[in-house]
């Protein structure tokens, strides 16, 4: 078919336009800083956590800043892995799944230094439950199935000393998150539980658990626990941006001292994958991952 000159015409100003908005579309993702996370605690505290630390991304960067909130562990993987978001706070487990996920190119960019020694707690408001092995027979909550600190690594630390999780208590459950865990505790619903032990202090602190009710009968020996994580195919020259500007975190800083008040990190240090290389020893253990 033989097009006119007016036609010819007509037909290269659409496709420059439509070139023109798909290259607008590319930029605006690129120019979009995602974060997200693990819901290991509620949707509101989460938000409440990350508000002042995405304002000082997006000073560091020079990028705009998007918190997307996700409903489970598994959505955050699946995210990162899809290219959905750019940066992630993960557990160590969840970056064991993200680093299976995405082929090994998941980076782990820095830790609190907290997290190279990170413990899990287990509590009760039972006075009859002292040991780990008294927890047999009895009902019992860990946080989300995908959590190091709320199932992985208590799951291990029972094994190791003779509780299988599927077998030996009355019933299990699955609360979905760290808090969550304490208030089955705290109401009766469960008879004991393990979490986080960061998550422990802050309720503790905060008054948000009656102590005189619940406590810890044991700490679990210490793991490398959460990180923030980017996607591989990110911008080099942006993944330097986010390692220098969270490693210049200081809480002497009176400009950042709320961010690192809510993210309970003294300081942040640089990570490795090989860190998690026991997470994912335990996980493969547990038949968890494959």
């Amino acid at each position: 078919m033989i097009l006119s000159a007016h036609r010819r015409a007509l037909l290269r100003g659409i496709l420059a336009g439509i070139a023109g908005t798909c290259m607008i579309s590319h930029a605006s993702a690129e120019t979009v800083l995602r974060v997200s996370a693990i819901p290991d605690e509620s949707p509101t505290e989460l938000q409440r956590k990350f508000a002042p630390l995405g304002t000082y991304l997006q000073a560091e960067t020079g990028m705009p800043v998007k918190f997307v909130p996700v409903t489970d562990y598994a959505a955050v993987v699946e995210a990162l892995a899809n290219g959905k978001v750019d940066l992630a706070w993960l557990g160590g487990f969840t970056f064991v799944q993200a680093k299976i996920r995405t082929g090994g190119t998941a980076i782990p960019l820095v830790q609190r230094s907290e997290d190279a020694s990170f413990t899990s707690k287990f509590i009760t408001a039972s006075d009859k439950i002292k040991t780990l092995a008294d927890l047999k027979g009895k009902t019992f909550a860990f946080g989300s199935p995908s959590s190091t600190s709320g199932h992985l690594m208590p799951r291990h630390f029972l094994a190791e000393a003779g509780v299988d999780a599927d077998k030996d208590f009355k019933s299990l459950a699955f609360s979905g998150a760290h808090d969550a865990t304490v208030a089955f505790v705290q109401a009766g619903k469960v008879e004991a539980g393990a979490l986080n032990a960061s998550v422990w202090d802050k309720l503790v602190e905060q008054k948000k658990v009656d102590t005189t009710k619940v406590h810890v009968f044991y700490t679990t020996p210490s793991y490398y626990d959460y990180n923030w994580t980017v996607r591989g195919d990110l911008d080099p020259v942006l993944i330097g941006k986010l390692r220098d500007a969270f490693l210049k975190l200081d809480p002497a800083n009176p400009a950042h001292k709320e961010i690192m008040a809510l993210q309970r990190a003294s300081k942040f240090i640089p990570t490795k994958a090989e860190n998690y290389a026991g997470i994912e020893s335990a996980a493969r253990s547990a038949g968890l991952v494959r």
